[in-house]
């Protein structure tokens, strides 16, 4: 995939504060996409090794067919992090080694599922939303757990969800993936509604697991490349 950079990534908190407040008012959040139109889900996910000024991301990204879920292509980036862990900064972080990993995808995918926060964030601008808007492509975030904003215990039926609010606006949804366990923080990032992101995260969910397919893979695939410290992934 080409990518467009919309700002550097060496950057002071501060700054990456300012950006995320700018670019938040870029996003769009209305469906630029159908469930009955989708074809292929991207799934995200980092892991890390080492500390401070040694520390190294393993970004994975896995695309995968729609509604089938087959992996159609896994591609992983091993980098030095740059920038400091500061809660509410996370795409800072993560975003150079995400973005080198796409810029090798074959497959341009129609939505991205990230294991993080959409809008349901500080500045409204979580890395799922962040990065949807630097690839330029529909983006939902999937959290395994809150960052902000209150809610009420959804039933335990799978796809049970009550609103996420922040300040009285819905921003998300907590959402029932597996009955008896916490619920998945559901949230738009980029060209996507709260009940098109439900919708497709439930999609995506299989076999009673917590977390949707694509995040699952690429958290488990982002394990492998943390222990072997190699990448042989490509298009199938």
């Amino acid at each position: 995939m080409k990518i467009t950079p919309l700002h550097s990534w060496d950057v002071t908190p501060k700054e990456a504060a300012e950006i995320q407040r700018n670019l938040s008012r870029t996003l769009d959040l209305r469906d630029g996409l159908r469930l009955d139109n989708i074809r292929t889900v991207a799934g995200v996910d980092n892991a890390y090794s080492g500390r401070g000024r040694a520390a190294i991301a393993y970004a994975v990204v896995v695309i995968l067919s729609f509604p089938t879920l087959e992996v159609i292509e896994t591609r992983a980036q091993v980098q030095p992090v740059t920038f400091p862990y500061v809660p509410g900064l996370l795409s800072f972080r993560e975003g150079p080694a995400v973005v080198a990993a796409f810029e090798q995808v074959e497959n341009r995918p129609d939505v991205i599922l990230f294991d993080a926060q959409g809008i349901a964030h500080p500045r409204r601008f979580g890395a799922a939303a962040h990065l949807g808007l630097v690839l330029g492509l529909p983006s939902i975030g999937c959290a395994k757990s809150r960052l902000i904003g209150e809610y009420a215990e959804p039933g335990d039926t799978f796809g049970d969800r009550s609103p996420l609010r922040i300040d009285g606006e819905a921003v998300g949804a907590a959402v029932r993936t597996r009955p008896g366990h916490t619920p998945l923080f559901v949230s738009p990032g980029n060209r996507v509604s709260i009940e098109t992101a439900i919708a497709i995260t439930l999609a995506c969910c299989r076999d009673g697991r917590f977390m949707p397919e694509p995040t699952r893979l690429a958290d488990r695939l982002a394990a492998i490349a943390k222990r072997d410290g190699t990448i042989g992934f490509g298009a199938r």
